[in-house]
Formats: C-alpha cells, structure tokens, sequence
C-alpha cells in the first residue's frame, strides 16, 4: 500500500506542468493554429510522461486552447473572426468591470505605475518600438486586473486570452494600430489614476470597441498576405 501511495503521488505536478508548458507553447506562438499534438513528442519535448501529456491535453481541450479530434488526435483550435470578436466583447465587459474596481482599489504605488507604463507605451511608439508597445500594451492590461482584485473575472480573461492571443498578436503588429491605441490606453491610465471609476469603464470599453472595429481589417489583411494554397 506504501509504496502504491508514492507512486500516485507525483501524478498531478507531473499533469501541472505539463498543461502549463503547452498552453504557454501555444499562447507563445511556438504552437500554431491547427497543429497536431502529437503525445509521444509533446513527452519528449516537455520530458514527461505520455499520460500526464494525455491528461494535459484534455485539460487544455476544456479552456479551449486544443481541439481532439476523434481518431485524429489532438491539435491547436484555430479561432476564427467571429469568435475572436465574441471573444472581445466579452472582454469588454469583463475589463471595463476591472477598470472602474481599479479606480476604486488602486495605491499610490499602483498608480506610479500604470503612469510609468504610459510613458513608456508614449517611448515605444515615439521610436516605432512595436513589439515593446505590444508587451506594454500586455503589461497594463495585467495591472489593471491585478488592481482590481476582481479573482473570478480574471480568470475568465486568462482563458479567453489563451484563446485570443493569436488575434491579438496581429492587431498589435497593425500597421498604425500603436497610434490608435495609445491615446485610448492613456485615457484609461487617467481615469484609473483619479479614481474615476465610471470614466475608467467608460475608457477600456471605448479601447476595447476599437479593437472589435479593427479585427476585421486586420484578418483581410492577414488572408491577403497568406501564401497561395495555405
């Protein structure tokens, strides 16, 4: 009986980790849509065993993230327009929500540093920094849910930014989005920081409006430039 027990008990670190290095491989990037999952090389890769990849898998399957399909296996689930705009408009709610909490809740620290990362966005489009305006643009939608200490909605943004990241991607590498966007994140930056919490919503849903408005234009332009027979 000992000995059964210390077997088992590595079992769900060992499915833990497995999850997380997946779903970070395939928010990354390093995973593209439609990949095949295959369970023999996601256990050499992540040097796990193949059922706790199994068990990842499934998990992964239930955030959305993966899509098994019967004797086929597993692979990436590809989100189309309609679904990252749905996906969006969620977002809007949920992270108007988390803005207007955050007017009410953040410090004097917290606003030091929403502030510093405004000056920073202002740098990186100022120098045409596009990918350091894009993990600004990552790093204050975090804060602002960190502040906001709004738990449930939080984890429902991390699902459904697992889901989107590839979406969102694109939009930040936009010709000219940067620009658009900047004006839209400082607002929301200024409400948070004078405890407006009703400007604070009222600013992350325009941002997040603005987005929805822009992903079309950004999937014509992503099927524009796919290769012939891609």
């Amino acid at each position: 009986m000992g000995a059964t027990a210390e077997k088992a008990e590595p079992t769900e670190p060992l499915r833990l980790n497995a999850a997380d290095a997946i779903r970070e491989a395939i928010i990354s990037g390093d995973f593209g849509p439609n990949q095949r999952l295959v369970e023999a090389e996601l256990s050499q890769q992540f040097d796990t065993s193949r059922a706790a990849v199994r068990n990842a898998l499934v998990q992964l399957a239930t955030e959305g993230l993966v899509e098994r399909i019967q004797n086929r296996g597993a692979r990436v689930r590809a989100v189309s327009l309609d679904e990252a705009i749905e996906i969006t408009e969620v977002r809007m709610v949920l992270e108007g929500l988390c803005a207007a909490k955050a007017a009410e809740h953040a410090t004097e620290a917290d606003r030091e540093r929403l502030r510093e990362i405004g000056s920073l966005m202002q740098a990186a489009v100022a120098t045409g920094d596009v990918l350091g305006y894009s993990d600004l643009n990552r790093q204050l939608h975090a804060r602002i849910l960190s502040v906001s200490g709004q738990t449930t909605a939080c984890a429902v943004l991390e699902r459904l930014h697992g889901q989107n990241v590839r979406h969102q991607f694109k939009l930040a590498m936009h010709p000219g989005r940067p620009n658009v966007s900047l004006p839209q994140h400082l607002a929301v930056i200024e409400a948070v920081c004078s405890g407006d919490a009703e400007a604070a919503e009222a600013a992350m849903r325009t941002h997040l409006r603005s987005v929805i408005e822009t992903l079309p234009e950004v999937d014509k332009d992503r099927t524009r430039r796919a290769p012939a027979g891609a």
